[in-house]
Formats: C-alpha cells, structure tokens, sequence
C-alpha cells in the first residue's frame, strides 16, 4: 500500500512540474470534403445557397416550372440541413451556422445579377445544373470514402433526392411570356372630297 501512495505521489508530483501545454490542434482544412469539418463546411454552404436561390427564384420568375422546382428545392434542402445537423450532432460534432464559401456566395451574385424573367430563368437553370451535378459528385465521395458513419449515411440519403432536382432542371422549359401584339394603326380618315368630284 505504501509503495502505490509513493508512486501514486511521484506521478502528482511530476505532472505538477510538467509545465508543456498541449500541442495547438492541427488546423483545419475545409477543403477536404472526406473529413468531416470540410464537408460539413461545403455541405452547409452548398445548401443554404440552394434556399436562399430559391427564394430568389420566387421573388423573380413567373414561370410556373421555375417556382414549382424551387419551392421543392427550399422544402427539400431545409430538411437535408436539419438531417445533416442531426447527423453531425449525434457523432458529437458542431455542424457549423450556415455559411456561404465564395463559389456559392458568387453564384447568388449572378443570380441576383440576372434580373427578372427569361434572363433570370436561365441564369437559375443553368445553376441548379451545375450545382446539383457538383453536389451529387461530393455526396457520393463522402458516402462511400467520408470519415464519420452517421455523415456516410445522410451524404448516401440526400443522393437520390439531389438527382431528381437535377432531372427536374434539366427538364425545365423556359419559354419566353406571351407577346401582346401592338394595337393596329388607327385608320386613316378619308381625304374631305372637293365639291363637284364624283366619288
């Protein structure tokens, strides 16, 4: 008993005069989108550029096909950041407040850029095209190679759902509004005959 209270008291005593600190930790690097805090990073930012187009889109289309697939996209995207919250809570890490990285916060500068109508209809298009081509790349990446298994499984979910936005972007038809033809010329009044001329 007295042999474990000196060594007991030789381990107290040494980590008191132990005075290293602990090595900073190593930095993080946010673009490896197989780690966890790189794709929690892209990931986020990738989704909240979805809504926040979205919610452009609504503000500036009148085409029916471009408000219905942004509505399905804000209603989708809003749930698959919830579910990669839960996700990155449940493996004890703090999924980071949603952020736009510069490729997304460029991108809804363009888009803003567009205007309204048949120009911002296809500047939005051609984004969620890419976007969804781009996105589907990193889910698939994480899904089979990512670090954390909860992450794995919501990058595997959120696949099929990010196809068939893509499916319904490529299957947008945008066509111009109907023109309203101008009125016709008003007609021209007939020339006042001169006395004594036969008509």
């Amino acid at each position: 008993m007295r042999k474990l209270a000196i060594l007991l008291g030789g381990a107290i005593a040494l980590a008191a005069c132990s005075t290293n600190p602990p090595p900073p930790p190593a930095p993080v690097d946010i673009n490896n989108v197989l780690l966890a805090p790189g794709f929690l990073a892209h990931a986020g930012s990738a989704n909240e550029y979805e809504i926040e187009a979205g919610q452009l889109a609504l503000q500036a289309s009148a085409n029916p096909g471009v408000r219905n697939l942004a509505n399905v996209i804000i209603a989708d995207h809003t749930a698959m950041g919830q579910q990669v919250a839960a996700a990155a809570t449940s493996a004890g890490l703090t999924p980071p407040p949603p952020t736009l990285l510069p490729a997304e916060q460029a991108m809804l500068d363009q888009l803003r850029a567009a205007g309204t109508g048949m120009s911002f209809d296809q500047a939005y298009q051609q984004q969620q095209i890419t976007a969804h081509q781009q996105a589907i790349e990193m889910m698939q990446g994480y899904a089979s190679g990512g670090d954390v298994p909860a992450l794995r499984t919501v990058a595997a979910n959120a696949i099929p759902v990010m196809q068939k936005h893509l499916a319904m972007a490529q299957a947008l038809v945008l066509t111009p509004p109907p023109t309203v033809p101008p009125p016709p010329p008003p007609m021209a009044a007939p020339a006042p005959g001169r006395a004594g001329e036969r008509g």
